[in-house]
């Protein structure tokens, strides 16, 4: 059959379980024999192989899905027996210390393997539905840790400001954006681009997703008590510079991370918010006076991922009334539109990889006295526009018209 045909041609050490020491010894010898662990070794090889960012595996009445995330859109990867799902759950729950008993609630566990030399790291998430159990892995590669804050899309005045903002002796220096948009990427980048040697950078996460070589990351655990509040008042009791939190959910965090800043530290962040300004509403919203945000936030940096035209493939845009007219509108010459015409390297779609559009809000002293008022988002938004603020819609036709990206 396929599958057997598949198992046959998988290398037993193309994936390596690395942490071995929380593993049976048994589960090397059984890749030679279980088809299995065989399969569920491929799946992983491919969407590694793939650039996936998650692996989606969907158990129906009658049939088993294995979906990968690229670049943002899910594609349907291959479709083994429906017989199978049972156990490729049971494989992945053993891979991340799960309990392979319980099936009626949903657990979450991690896997760190080696795959073909990449070191992967897992996050599994498996949820009870009518036909069994679905199974979500995100996919965290180590190297995409080493992308610096020049890779990441950024127009060259925004990036010697954001540069200067994360140079700053104190304040708060917010990133915000919806789930997957990047957020943590420009975090870690930015940590990357500090003095290491002469600052104490010290970060709260939930969960450490990479490990930064030169920093003091700590993990948060909310059942036993461990909030991010808690964490960074331990932290500022550890003589930091520089502390990255991973989000500010609550008004606990939030007063702390305001008092941080304005005590002579560097605080950089996230929020989910739509745009820039908006972030300082949320934050009024969750409980701050609007004269402490205005006095401790440096700047705000609002951001989306958009799917990049493969390099291999790139050609003008066929251009119809529509793209012309849009063209027109925006001030771009429409000789300069392109598009994808589909190739072998990004599997025919016209697109390989992703870039960030950008949204920077730096917080003068007329935008912090417009803040302490407690303006309307509507009007703040105007007004930071008035100021120069180059919008998130400004910046993706700025990449149309560069011809890095479609509309």
């Amino acid at each position: 059959t396929d599958v057997e045909s598949i198992l046959s041609d998988i290398e037993e050490d193309d994936v390596q379980i690395d942490e071995g020491e929380d593993m049976e010894v048994d589960l090397e010898r059984e890749a030679a024999e279980s088809p299995v662990i065989r399969y569920v070794n491929y799946i992983i090889q491919s969407a590694s192989k793939d650039g996936a960012s998650d692996i989606h595996i969907e158990p129906g009445d009658k049939s088993l899905k294995v979906r990968f995330r690229i670049d943002g859109v899910l594609f349907d990867a291959m479709q083994p027996p429906a017989k199978m799902a049972a156990a490729i759950t049971s494989r992945l729950k053993i891979m991340a210390n799960l309990d392979i008993s319980e099936r009626r609630i949903p657990q979450d566990g991690r896997i760190r393997c080696t795959v073909q030399g990449r070191k992967l790291d897992l996050r599994i998430s498996t949820l009870p539905c009518a036909a069994g159990e679905k199974t979500v892995m995100r996919i965290l590669d180590t190297r995409s840790i080493s992308v610096g804050l020049d890779d990441l899309g950024f127009g060259e005045s925004a990036l010697q400001i954001w540069k200067t903002q994360i140079e700053q002796p104190h304040g708060i220096v917010l990133v915000t954006g919806p789930t997957g948009s990047g957020k943590t990427t420009t975090l870690y980048a930015s940590l990357r681009q500090m003095d290491k040697v002469t600052k104490n950078i010290s970060t709260v996460e939930d969960p450490i997703e990479y490990h930064l070589d030169g920093i003091t990351q700590t993990q948060m655990h909310e059942k036993i008590g461990m909030t991010f509040a808690k964490a960074l008042k331990a932290l500022l009791r550890q003589d930091p510079d520089i502390i990255m939190l991973g989000e500010i959910r609550d008004e606990e965090t939030a007063h702390t991370a305001i008092q941080a800043a304005l005590t002579g530290h560097l605080v950089l962040s996230t929020l989910h918010t739509n745009d820039a300004p908006s972030a300082i509403t949320r934050l009024v919203n969750i409980g701050l006076e609007p004269f402490l945000i205005g006095a401790a936030v440096n700047a705000v940096l609002a951001q989306r991922l958009v799917r990049k035209i493969c390099e291999h493939c790139k050609q003008p845009a066929e251009l119809n009334e529509e793209l012309r007219e849009f063209a027109l509108m925006q001030g771009i010459e429409a000789s300069k539109l392109m598009g994808g015409k589909g190739c072998e390297r990004c599997r025919r779609l016209g697109y390989s990889g992703r870039l960030g559009i950008y949204e920077l809000l730096v917080v003068d002293d007329m935008l912090r006295d417009i803040i302490a008022r407690n303006p309307n988002v509507t009007e703040f938004r105007r007004l930071c526009c008035e100021r120069g603020m180059v919008t998130l819609r400004q910046d993706g036709f700025r990449k149309v018209g560069d011809g890095v990206t479609t509309v």
